[in-house]
């Protein structure tokens, strides 16, 4: 009973249990060079020897495609993922909070401006800012796929965290949290093992 597994068949979106062909040693190799990093071992395993990404937790892993604009994961409906800033060290959850903090003390206050309209120009570049900031709140890290419901999966590539995942849940205004398990945060060779062991166990109909 494959449609039993969460995430594989729904319509429009799912992996449907495909995956991409797996990559060429040299066209990992390539993307690292280019996007300026070195995957972890899990990870880069999965790649050569598994597949370029589709099946997988939730509604399946965005592939690693490379076309005329260079390297990316393809998230689907035509959208590519951001690497600006993948190189970048992961900040750790004390500084992501002390980055909002601060920003936070700066928002403007309407009764600081002559007017409503010097207020709103304030207040728009600081939403600017705002915006800017929760996009450096996951650099160093792959945006790996979607859970569903705006919440995604990232996965650390840089940074004292490097190999680790976390569920961003800034959809409902909470935060990243990493993926734990009993033994502590979760790599992506775990993660993946757990959910093919859980899917195998569905479309069987353990």
């Amino acid at each position: 009973m494959p449609e039993k597994v969460f995430g594989a068949r729904r319509q429009g979106f799912g992996h449907r249990f495909a995956l991409d062909p797996p990559l060429s040693e040299g066209e990992v190799a390539q993307a690292e060079e280019e996007l300026g990093v070195s995957f972890p071992a899990a990870y880069r395993s999965f790649l050569l020897e598994v597949g370029a990404g589709g099946a997988g937790p939730h509604y399946g892993i965005f592939p690693l495609r490379r076309d005329a604009q260079g390297w990316h994961w393809d998230e689907g409906g035509g959208r590519r993922g951001v690497n600006t800033l993948l190189a970048q060290p992961f900040p750790s959850e004390a500084e992501r909070a002390r980055r909002a903090d601060e920003l936070d003390a700066r928002e403007p206050v309407g009764s600081d401006f002559p007017d409503h309209s010097a207020y709103r120009a304030a207040y728009r570049v600081w939403d600017d800012e705002w915006e800017s900031l929760q996009t450096s709140m996951t650099a160093g890290a792959i945006c790996l796929n979607h859970q569903g419901c705006g919440y995604f999966t990232w996965f650390v590539v840089t940074g004292p965290e490097c190999g680790t995942l976390w569920t961003d849940l800034r959809g409902v205004d909470r935060l990243l949290e990493p993926l734990t398990a009993e033994h502590g945060r979760v790599d992506f060779g775990d993660w993946y093992l757990r959910w093919l062991s859980r899917a195998t166990a569905q479309a069987h109909g353990a």
